[in-house]
């Protein structure tokens, strides 16, 4: 593989994402390209689609969560998007209790947010005597909350989406752990194979092993000879079939790197299938 496949010059124009304006995907996008228009989707295909039919020039899509592990399906979206993998971003989840202009806290007695917040808040909400409910979105439960007259419910956001819906913050980043932090991948129509970056490159990758003995264990061997670090291997069940899996990979380094080649040239040698999916700079979080 050849490096300045593919480079991506222009970093201006529209970033999809999933949710409603204020989710902690549009936060990423905020963070990560802030001089890009955040353009919001309902499905993670959706925010694909945007890219691939040139609504959008990049994607923002998270794939894991230090408290609850990885996105349900992502990793099975990935291979199949057309998309390529051009950067990583490490973002920070902090959660904030929001409710309407001049309730304060003790009204409170009902909060809602996506169910994946609510015990990351549990000690807070204990404490506070607060009931959780579960919401399909929490952007949008905020949304809904600025909208209606309660005086009584409150919602488990991001600070951007209490700035964005009016929302007073009553408690700011009440969350009980203090390192939850989400991993997305931002995503291209053409992939970049160019060294950037002041912290490595990272390589990720899909492959099936052949229907040989002791394949998989084979195939890694190649990584660890070659002294390759090899920091995330998943397997996923490809179209409902239990004999078929696929593997999710990523690695240090660049394909272009000798150690690298002599690593991959390995695995496809046990592989019936191997796809890179991106080339990409490692994010300074990452270590």
């Amino acid at each position: 593989m050849g490096a300045n496949i593919g480079k991506i010059a222009d970093m201006t124009g529209r970033i999809a994402f999933q949710g409603e304006p204020g989710a902690y995907s549009h936060q990423a996008c905020h963070d990560a390209r802030p001089e890009m228009e955040a353009l919001p989707c309902r499905t993670f295909e959706d925010v694909i689609e945007a890219v691939r039919s040139g609504q959008a020039e990049q994607a923002m899509l998270p794939v894991e969560n230090t408290t609850y592990g990885r996105v349900a399906d992502i990793h099975r979206m990935l291979p199949e998007s057309g998309l390529h993998i051009i950067d990583e971003a490490f973002v920070r989840v902090h959660i904030s209790l929001m409710a309407r202009h001049g309730v304060t806290l003790p009204q409170i007695d009902l909060v809602r947010a996506h169910l994946v917040l609510l015990p990351q808040c549990a000690d807070f909400l204990a404490k506070h005597g607060i009931r959780g409910e579960a919401a399909a979105d929490s952007a949008g439960a905020a949304l809904d909350l600025a909208k209606s007259g309660s005086t009584n419910e409150a919602v488990l956001a991001s600070d951007l989406a209490a700035d964005i819906y009016g929302l007073d913050i009553l408690a700011r980043h009440i969350e009980d752990q203090d390192h939850n932090t989400t991993r997305f991948l931002i995503m291209a129509r053409e992939p970049d194979y160019t060294r950037r970056g002041d912290h490595g490159m990272m390589t990720s990758f899909v492959f099936n092993v052949r229907n040989i003995p002791a394949a998989l264990y084979k195939a890694m061997g190649g990584f660890a000879t070659n002294s390759v670090n090899m920091t995330k291997l998943e397997s996923y069940m490809v179209d409902g079939v239990f004999s078929a899996t696929q593997f999710y990979a990523d690695i240090e380094g660049h394909p272009d790197d000798a150690n690298v080649q002599l690593a991959l040239e390995e695995l496809e040698y046990f592989t019936s299938q191997l796809d890179i999916l991106g080339v990409y700079p490692a994010d300074a979080k990452r270590h």
